[in-house]
């Protein structure tokens, strides 16, 4: 195999039409594969199941002295709030417990913005000329739809390896209109990058113009290895608070990949005095999150170190699909020279990016094939990606057998995309 820019008019021509055979013999399978999202798999879920009857008498519903089934404790039940502080290393009293999505509590705390405002707000955001959230980019879409939601202005902000670009981003924190970031800091969505400690320590060090700006730390993978040991992660609260910033950083994090998708329990963490002020806001629309839950999640799980322990087992499942993906690509892309991709080593998604100008086909290519990816600029504010290059590939769903054939419909994509842009077709 030769770099398809060695290749001159003829020979491209022979590999254009060899590919488009491969294409049809790939549309002829019939295939319905999926990797559009990342959701656990069967045997992932299986692996946990035991959290089912984790509680099998009204006896096992107490926490101390607490009636799980009972009306209270509307920021968690104590155990759940010390779970939650062991996976993040903070404090007990700085973590409120939610429900079974993150994503549905970082979207209150937009909502609540924008109509009674922050701890810090002078106003509500909605009272503002303007609303301006950075967003790094390749993404998570679904924050950037939080934020297109609400009719804030998005603005792209680079990813580095290290994490996003700090530069760009301590000049748009000047603005005061500039009122939110989200950032995913291990194991980003997609690029699986995790932050620098310099990168950290310089979000915990910025000097926004708004008093009210405020970091969404989306800490969804802090837990999700799949290939070597845990890596320990800094507790962003406390080098914020050493910062002089203890307000302006919210953290999230779940069980969504834990245990069950949409099933599971979540957490905010923040600074007492925000833990103190959304439980008052929060207080308005809820006695209190479904706290048997917790309870089943907080006896099942345990502590870190027995969290930790299954998802040992997650990544048994886990790191034979991501050896697949990059099995492919590095066989059957890499020699060709026009396109490059992650290597992670926990998470969910592999970032890849094929020839500029041809991602949005390759997606169309791959829907007609039978394979769903997410849609080619969803990792990008406004669905905009201004290369066309990024694809966010989720091996997790599929069985391995299932993931070899959408591998091989997806590597004859890129290569019949990259041949019809360099023919001009």
């Amino acid at each position: 195999m030769r770099p398809y820019s060695c290749m001159n008019t003829d020979e491209l021509a022979s590999e254009y039409h060899k590919v488009l055979s491969d294409f049809h013999r790939c549309k002829a399978q019939g295939l319905n594969l999926n990797m559009a999202r990342g959701k656990p798999s069967k045997k992932q879920l299986n692996l946990v199941s035991g959290i089912l009857t984790s509680l099998v008498a009204s006896e096992d519903c107490f926490d101390g002295d607490i009636d799980a089934r009972n009306y209270g404790e509307l920021a968690g039940l104590p155990c759940a709030r010390a779970y939650w502080a062991d996976i993040l290393d903070c404090k007990p009293e700085q973590v409120f417990v939610g429900g079974a999505a993150s994503l549905n509590m970082m979207c209150d705390i937009v909502s609540r913005a924008f109509t009674h405002g922050l701890l810090h707000s002078p106003r509500p955001w909605c009272q503002e000329e303007k609303i301006k959230f950075l967003c790094p980019a390749p993404g998570y879409d679904r924050h950037f739809q939080i934020g297109e939601f609400y009719g804030a202005e998005l603005i792209t902000i680079p990813m580095t390896p290290e994490g996003p670009d700090m530069d760009m981003v301590e000049e748009y924190v000047k603005d005061p209109a500039v009122k939110m970031i989200w950032v995913v800091p291990k194991y980003s969505n997609p690029d699986g990058i995790i932050f620098s400690d310099e990168v950290i320590q310089r979000f915990a060090h910025l000097k926004p113009a708004a008093p009210d700006f405020a970091i969404i730390w989306d800490n969804a993978y802090g837990v999700h290895e799949f290939k070597g040991d845990y890596v320990p992660f800094p507790d962003i609260l406390s080098i914020c608070e050493k910062a002089g910033n203890p307000d302006m950083v919210y953290e999230f994090a779940s069980t969504s990949k834990i245990t069950f998708a949409g099933g599971g329990i979540s957490c905010m963490a923040a600074s007492v005095a925000n833990i103190n002020f959304f439980t008052g806001v929060f207080g308005v629309q809820m006695i209190s999150y479904d706290k048997v839950n917790q309870l089943r999640h907080v006896r099942f799980l345990q502590n870190k170190a027995h969290t930790l322990g299954i998802m040992k087992l997650h990544a048994s499942v886990m790191a034979p699909k991501f050896e697949v993906v990059s099995r492919y690509l590095n066989e059957q892309i890499a020699p060709l020279g026009f396109a490059h991709w992650n290597d992670p080593k926990g998470g969910y998604f592999v970032s890849l990016f094929t020839m500029p100008g041809t991602a949005r086909r390759v997606w169309q290519l791959c829907k007609e094939a039978g394979v769903t990816l997410t849609n080619a600029g969803a990792t990008y504010p406004y669905g905009n990606d201004p290369q066309d290059s990024n694809l966010r590939i989720a091996p997790s769903l599929p069985p391995v057998e299932e993931l070899e054939k959408a591998m091989e419909v997806l590597c004859t994509c890129l290569k019949l995309a990259a041949l019809e842009k360099l023919q001009n077709h």
